[in-house]
């Protein structure tokens, strides 16, 4: 299991020991699970793995009496007369200070695994996720007429029927915003159609100035050449020069990397090229290209670029460089210039006449937690904020807290992206429209009580009769409400509801507000 989860051909390439990156990949995909020893076959007991030891079996030393030490490889010879065949692995912790040598424990079958996905399983996991509606709806069929719920005795006792058929209920369609580009644009006004437009010709509100910037390619030389590279660059250049960003420099320098070497490193390189190249000038991004299966190495990136070396990073897939195609080369321009502080669209104010009446702000509020069984690790929280009346641009806060649903530091975090609001527009918000993902049905009634204080908190720490309007809206992404358009007319190309559907009635809580 160590031998696949580093990617090796053999578990004999263990007999090394692991470097410090090994380590802590390995740790993390195997903490928590559940194992049993299989050195004392009339005696197996289960454990649960809380970590591994830095120390292989060779160095890790005990007291074996109350005089003498001896390591856990020769303690293995001696007293299970086992010879350990990786003694430079670490051991796995189990219980407090109970050592076992990797190669004696086997994992136990069909645990539920707890961590995130890879992008394979992902891939994998939406596939059978996305069904075609029709389909859909004949297993969801099949599967009422197997459970045969009529026949059910113990609901009959309690007088309950579950209907073979599928509640019909009224819905309403939303009216498609108008979407605002610069006024250069051959068409600057863009009506959506079926919750997609194209780009083509349209020029973003305000194109950010890129004038320092490197690329680093996670591929050899050989896979991506630099020649190829270049020919990629140019079609992305001129796009978004056609798009409205402004880049002055257009021969950025470029490096390769080892998608499993050291990303740091190879990130700080990349940004003292591109500083070099820019006569001293702080980077502003770096465009790193991935090869096709990178999940773990995006995450990677993100981490280095946002918390050590502090730069924008945009990646794109290998195989986009090798044929670009101009949609995929806007879609990238339009990520590059808002993380380099442009603005791309608008909605027309008639379409958010919540928004144009009076200020308002949005808000969307979140709490991320650590899989499985981690419950030692800390919780981030953080908030998003509109900065300006057209709700088009944002900015950030976050916190790192106890593994709480509530964010315990959310009035400061209120009152900071009110202050930010304040101070790009000149203007206080008389509304506050605040989204909050991530909580379950019996907190909100604790989180609505507790958070609606700290924001109603943060507005009178500004001021003592600064009283906006707030509206609380808790989002609920994990449903199992599907939806299947009973006329062709009201569905789109792959039989879905149309974007804008809304359902608020019949199959909605009966008291509180909900859609």
């Amino acid at each position: 299991m160590v031998a696949k989860i580093l990617g090796l051909r053999s578990p004999n390439d263990l007999r090394r020991g692991l470097s410090d990156m090994e380590h802590q990949k390995v740790e993390k995909r195997i903490k928590y699970l559940r194992i049993s020893d299989n050195h004392r076959p009339e005696n197996k007991q289960k454990f649960m793995i809380e970590k591994l030891t830095q120390n292989s079996a060779f160095d890790i030393m005990f007291d074996i009496d109350n005089s003498n030490k001896i390591d856990v490889k020769t303690y293995f010879q001696n007293i299970h007369n086992i010879r350990l065949l990786y003694p430079f692995l670490p051991c796995v912790v189990v219980r407090k200070n109970n050592y076992l040598p990797i190669e004696v424990c086997d994992v136990i079958p069909e645990q539920r695994y707890m961590q995130k996905l890879d992008c394979n399983l992902t891939n994998k996991m939406t596939k059978f996720a996305r069904q075609n509606p029709t389909i859909r709806a004949n297993r969801i069929q099949t599967g009422l007429n197997i459970l045969n719920y009529q026949d059910n005795r113990y609901l009959k006792q309690f007088g309950m029927e579950v209907s073979n058929d599928m509640t019909v209920v009224n819905a309403r369609i939303l009216p498609t915003p108008t979407i605002q580009y610069h006024q250069s644009s051959r068409k600057s006004h863009v009506r959506p159609n079926g919750g997609s437009w194209n780009l083509r010709d349209k020029k973003v509100i305000n194109g950010a100035i890129l004038s320092s910037w490197s690329v680093l390619a996670f591929l050899s030389y050989k896979d991506l050449p630099d020649q190829a590279i270049k020919l990629f660059m140019r079609e992305l250049i001129t796009t978004c020069q056609d798009t409205g960003m402004n880049i002055s420099e257009r021969d950025p320098p470029i490096s390769h990397a080892n998608p499993i070497g050291n990303i740091e490193e190879s990130l700080k390189k990349a940004w003292l090229k591109a500083r070099d190249k820019a006569w001293g000038v702080k980077p502003q991004l770096i465009l790193c290209i991935l090869p096709n299966a990178g999940s773990n190495l995006y995450a990677e990136i993100k981490r280095v670029s946002d918390t050590v070396i502090g730069v924008a990073t945009q990646c794109v897939q290998s195989t986009h460089t090798k044929k670009p195609v101009k949609q995929y080369c806007v879609n990238i321009c339009l990520k590059m210039n808002v993380k380099l502080g442009g603005e791309n669209s608008f909605l027309i104010p008639e379409h958010i006449q919540f928004l144009a009446d009076e200020p308002t702000i949005l808000m969307g509020a979140d709490v991320y937690h650590s899989l499985g069984y981690d419950f030692e690790s800390s919780s981030y929280a953080a908030l998003c904020g509109s900065v300006n009346v057209k709700a088009s641009r944002y900015a950030a806060s976050i916190r790192v807290q106890g593994r709480t649903e509530i964010i315990p530091d959310l009035a400061n975090m209120v009152k900071e992206s009110l202050k930010t609001f304040y101070q790009t527009c000149g203007l206080k918000p008389k509304k506050i429209i605040f989204y909050r993902d991530g909580v379950s049905k019996y907190q909100y009634i604790y989180v609505l009580e507790s958070e609606l204080t700290a924001i109603k908190e943060a507005c009178q720490s500004l001021e003592a009769d600064y009283r906006p309007t707030i509206t609380f809206v808790v989002i609920q992404k994990r449903h199992r409400t599907r939806f299947f358009p009973m006329e062709r007319k009201n569905a789109d190309i792959s039989g879905n509801c149309l974007p804008g559907t809304v359902v608020d009635m019949d199959i909605t809580h009966p008291f509180e507000f909900d859609f």
